[in-house]
């Protein structure tokens, strides 16, 4: 069957539906930290981030909540960047087997913790200076995309940041035959072309912003290499 790339796909990621003991999902997210690695994942991510503490005081707390974080390898990212300034770095996945993963994977001396709790069942009065998410958005439905950038722009104070991937041929088939090749884990080979079908387009990702109700000139929306999107927002 040809695949259509001019719209989002709704077939569902293993990773989403299966039930999986804490070891596949431990490897999986080992070998997705190496694919993070691999095609510059952690870059737009961490090039905005950098441009938000410029001209910031170190010596005030910062604080991060990364949604949807997995085994915590973004946050580890920014405090190996960041070391200089005083980070208060909290994951938060709905899936209780990230937070297992995450801690022996991090540092004792990093402010790092991780979270197991639903994003819209949080404490409604929480708030943190920054919120990021990487590889999360394209797990959603177009409608939960919309809630979900609602709330972080409700529990952000300074800015938020989404960074996930750009929809189109070139890095599906890429990924496709690279993970059979390179790869033995079941999760990354079936999920790893899905998530690049479940993906996004520039004009999507304007259409998402203008149903949030997010004002045109505090946002941004840039390209990156190998097929990404960072959806930027500054709140001041």
């Amino acid at each position: 069957m040809k695949r259509d790339f001019g719209q989002r796909s709704t077939q569902p990621e293993l990773m989403d539906t299966e039930t999986v003991g804490f070891a596949e999902f431990h490897e999986c997210l080992r070998t997705l930290e190496t694919i993070n690695i691999l095609t510059l994942a952690y870059r737009p991510t961490l090039q905005w981030f950098k441009r938000m503490l410029a001209g910031a005081d170190c010596r005030q707390s910062i604080s991060v909540l990364d949604i949807g974080c997995g085994g915590g390898d973004m946050l580890r990212q920014i405090w190996k960047r960041a070391k200089g300034c005083r980070l208060d770095l909290v994951g938060i996945d709905l899936n209780p087997w990230s937070k297992q993963s995450a801690e022996p994977m991090t540092p004792k001396d990093a402010p790092i913790r991780v979270e197991t709790a639903n994003i819209f069942s949080l404490d409604t009065n929480r708030r943190a200076d920054f919120i990021i998410s990487s590889l999360f958005t394209h797990h959603l439905t177009d409608n939960e995309i919309v809630r979900f950038i609602k709330w972080m722009d409700y529990h952000a104070t300074q800015g938020w940041f989404i960074n996930d991937l750009h929809r189109h041929p070139l890095p599906f088939f890429f990924i496709k035959y690279a993970t059979r090749i390179l790869f033995s884990n079941r999760f990354i080979q079936h999920d790893a072309p899905v998530s690049v079908a479940r993906a996004f387009t520039k004009s999507e990702w304007r259409g998402f912003l203008k149903e949030a109700g997010i004002p045109a000139e505090r946002t941004s929306i840039e390209w990156f290499f190998p097929f990404r999107f960072g959806v930027a927002c500054r709140k001041a």
